[in-house]
């Protein structure tokens, strides 16, 4: 058995071609358009006017511990 005969089992991809499916290009593009949205609508966002239910639980837990 040569050595040879394992490396030469190699695949040519030069005549291969690559296609992407719609949704490899349009999901990363929805991503991306969905996070800029939410970096550009960040300064306007108001404060919630009550604290949500975290804040409150720690709070509780907060009070009872000594």
């Amino acid at each position: 058995m040569e050595a040879t005969s394992v490396m030469s089992a190699r695949v040519d991809r030069s005549g291969m071609e690559i296609r992407l499916r719609w949704w490899a290009l349009a999901l990363p593009a929805a991503a991306f358009g969905a996070l800029l949205l939410l970096l550009v609508a960040g300064p306007q966002a108001d404060a919630a006017e009550r604290p949500l239910p975290m804040t409150e639980l720690l709070d509780h837990v907060h009070t009872w511990l000594p």
